[in-house]
């Protein structure tokens, strides 16, 4: 018989997010049973997202519920989020009731920053891997890294990987390979690569000189104590 005892998922909202990083998860945690998706943001205003759409939170951080687990995910609004005391103080408060805590992409550095990835294993977007112990965490090349209630997983596309991962936890490899089925999530990629492993030299260092050396270089800067 199915679980469906409920589960509340509350996904961080802030602006300036990945929407892939919010949707892609939330669409495979939305279809598991017994699942409530909140989306949880300083207010309810619109939040403008890095694709130039907008997403409505369901609540406030003041009247969000309880989550059994927490999804943080990231985007270049991260180095902005970091420094903002009630985004933080929400993450370490609902951390310390959920029974999974977990992140897609740069939002690890937000749980880092909220003390949760001390002494822990953890992986982010390749683009920022080397700055997880600024936060006290012990970098993984995975898409997805289980530590204890912590999972943390890559950048953006890797936030399906996680929440399969974490329904096959909850509910049986079953519900989740039912799901994954239900959203034809069946890669195949028209080009081998999605990871500098897999990619061409030049590819790797064009992006990286382009987008994440600056971008890893915001990070840093808002990871270093003033």
């Amino acid at each position: 018989m199915t679980d469906i005892r409920p589960i509340t998922i509350v996904f961080l909202l802030f602006p300036g997010i990945t929407q892939l990083d919010f949707t892609a998860p939330a669409q495979a945690l939305s279809r598991m049973p017994g699942a409530t998706l909140v989306g949880a943001a300083a207010n309810l205003d619109p939040i403008v997202t890095d694709s130039g759409f907008s997403i409505l939170p369901t609540h406030d951080f003041a009247s969000a519920p309880q989550a059994d687990i927490l999804c943080v995910p990231g985007g270049h609004g991260v180095v902005n989020a970091l420094g903002d005391q009630a985004t933080i103080a929400f993450i370490a408060r609902q951390a310390a009731g959920a029974a999974w805590v977990t992140s897609v992409c740069t939002g690890a550095f937000l749980l880092g920053r909220a003390g949760l990835l001390a002494g822990k294993r953890a992986t982010t977007h390749w683009g920022y891997t080397h700055l997880l112990p600024r936060v006290g965490a012990e970098p993984v090349k995975a898409r997805v890294v289980e530590h204890g209630n912590i999972v943390t997983c890559g950048g953006v596309t890797s936030g399906l990987d996680f929440a399969l991962t974490l329904i096959a936890r909850l509910k049986g490899e079953a519900v989740a390979q039912a799901i994954q089925l239900a959203i034809e999530y069946d890669p195949a990629p028209p080009f081998a690569g999605g990871h500098p492993d897999r990619t061409p030299a030049a590819i790797t260092a064009g992006l990286k000189t382009r987008v994440y050396d600056a971008a890893a270089a915001r990070m840093e800067a808002a990871l270093t104590p003033p």
